[in-house]
Order: C-alpha cells, then sequence, then structure tokens
C-alpha cells in the first residue's frame, strides 16, 4: 500500500477509503451545525473571538506566532469553544511547553521524526469513526522494542501525528481518539517511565495541546499495564479520567464506542488486510514538510522571562 497524489498534487492513501490530510474549511451541513453546537460558532462569534484573541496575543511580545492568520487562530478557539482568554492561555501552555521541554519537542518535522513511523508505532491512517473523529493508534507492546525506539521518540511520533491532525477543521470540530494497544507490554517498557514524564505528558494532553480528545481506548492490556497506570494515574483530572475506557481482550467492549469500519481486523474491525503500514503515514507527512518547518518557527523567544 503506497502512497498517491491527486490532481492538486496532494497525498492520499486508499485503505477502506480514501484518507488525506484535510486542510479545507468546513461546508458540510452537519459539521457546521455540530460546531455551532457544541463550539458557539457562529459567523459573529468567530470574528469576535478572533479580534479578542488577536488582542491578547499582541500583548504576548516574546511569542512570535501569526496572529493575523485566522486559520492558525481557529486552531486554538475551536477546542476552548470560542472563548479567547481560554484559548489565549492554550496557546500559551502550548508554546510554553515546547520551550521548557525543548528535548521533546525540537524539529518537530518529518524529516527529524521517522523511527516510530518506520516501526508502525504511531499511526492516524485510518477513516474517521462515525462521529467524524480522527483515530490515533499507538503500539505501545510488541510492536515497541525501546533500545530501537526510545521513549522520547514515540512522544515526538504522537506530537508529530497530532500536530498534522490539529490543522483540519474536520477535526478541530470532532475530536481525537485514541487506542492505545498494549498486547505484549511487558516490564522492559513499564521500566522506560518515570513519574516525571508522566506528568509531563498528561499536562500536555489536559493543559497544552489544542485539540478536543475524546476518549483513550486501552486494549489487549495485560495485568502489568496496572503497573504502568498507576504512574499516570495521579496526575488525571477527573475529566480526561472519565474519558479512558479499559477494554482488555474484548472487541464488542470496543465496538460499543468505534464502528468496526474504521478498526482494523485484530480490533474488531473490518477494515483491510494487510494493514497500511507506519512509513506511509510518514510519507503522507513529509509531504508537508515545509509547513512543518514554518509551525517549528513559532514559539517563544529563547532567554525571555516566560513565566
Amino acid at each position: 500500500m503506497e502512497v498517491q497524489f491527486d490532481k492538486n498534487g496532494s497525498p492520499f492513501v486508499e485503505w477502506g477509503g480514501m484518507i488525506r490530510l484535510e486542510k479545507e474549511p468546513i461546508t458540510e451541513k452537519n459539521l457546521l451545525e455540530k460546531a455551532e453546537t457544541e463550539l458557539r460558532e457562529t459567523p459573529e462569534v468567530r470574528e469576535q473571538a478572533l479580534n479578542e484573541l488577536r488582542q491578547l496575543l499582541k500583548g504576548e511580545t516574546s511569542l512570535v506566532i501569526p496572529i493575523d492568520n485566522d486559520d492558525f487562530l481557529l486552531k486554538f478557539l475551536r477546542p476552548c469553544k470560542f472563548y479567547a482568554e481560554s484559548a489565549f492561555k492554550r496557546v500559551q501552555a502550548y508554546y510554553k511547553f515546547r520551550l521548557s521541554h525543548a528535548d521533546y519537542c525540537r524539529d518537530l518535522m518529518p524529516s527529524a521524526i521517522r523511527s516510530a513511523f518506520d516501526h508502525s508505532i504511531v499511526s492516524i491512517l485510518a477513516p474517521r469513526d462515525q462521529h467524524g473523529r480522527r483515530i490515533m493508534l499507538v503500539e505501545s507492546g510488541e510492536r515497541w522494542d525501546p533500545r530501537e525506539v526510545p521513549l522520547s521518540e514515540v512522544f515526538r511520533g504522537v506530537q508529530l501525528g497530532l500536530e498534522s491532525a490539529m490543522v483540519e477543521p474536520h477535526t478541530q470540530v470532532c475530536g481525537v481518539i485514541t487506542i492505545l494497544d498494549m498486547k505484549g507490554l511487558s516490564l522492559k517498557h513499564v521500566m522506560q517511565f518515570t513519574p516525571s514524564f508522566a506528568k509531563m505528558v498528561v499536562d500536555w494532553i489536559q493543559d497544552c495541546v489544542p485539540i478536543r480528545l475524546k476518549a483513550i481506548h486501552i486494549v489487549s492490556q495485560p495485568y502489568i499495564f496496572n503497573m504502568l497506570f498507576a504512574i499516570f494515574k495521579p496526575f488525571l483530572r477527573e475529566k480526561l479520567r472519565k474519558r479512558i475506557y479499559f477494554h482488555g481482550a474484548d472487541r464488542e467492549s470496543l465496538l460499543a464506542h468505534v464502528d468496526k469500519s474504521a478498526l482494523r481486523t485484530r480490533h474488531g474491525g473490518t477494515l483491510p488486510e494487510p494493514e497500511i503500514s507506519g512509513d506511509v503515514l510518514w510519507k503522507m507527512l513529509h509531504h508537508y514538510e515545509d509547513d512543518f518547518k514554518l509551525a517549528n518557527s513559532y514559539g517563544y523567544i529563547k532567554n525571555n522571562n516566560n513565566k
């Protein structure tokens, strides 16, 4: 299964339907209604929020971002339901995280992040679920050899995958779900995690990344997973904790949340075999290397007081 290109030169793959990066504005009636119902988005609210957010950002003089770019600002406004103050705090948190965790956030570009995709550990290549949400699959067990792909590179791969999803207006409205496949999780995997790393990741999810994370589905977890979850659990707030579902080997339990048309056969779905490999996603993302490079240039100016 390989990357193909449409008449405009944009990459896509065929796997249970055409899968591509959907950067165009939303025009479908059902999505416009969803945006209004769930996010308060109307032309009037959007315009007011954009103006308010721009004014707030003008005071953040050490932050270099394209404040005149509506599409860029909407990436933060939609997850915050068009409350400009909340979006402003999310922008601050997002870029302060990237500054304070530079080792994990440097060079968030396909050219610099490849191993997690080559080993098919991270993927967002699947049809959207029945609610229009992007699905991120992270293989956290038998497909992950920490000697070949360090935990830091797994996290960087996750960031790159979500960075690509975040630019899609469709995803900004509908959100993302994550499936963590824990089959084969062992002590060598668990030992990679520390409380400080767990806190960093949870803080990033809860306070920094501008995405509507609607659910986290844990599948095929062995008993030792309890040891891993215990590291993360103290940092989870109630809102996120309620969105975590544990399915084990019960495929019907997962199918109660995610339609089988968007799932791999090993997860109880009907997507064709063979599965799409992670390197195909990398090739798609690499097509947008210049966009990632530009996004990577944004942020707080170093050596300033950004507290």
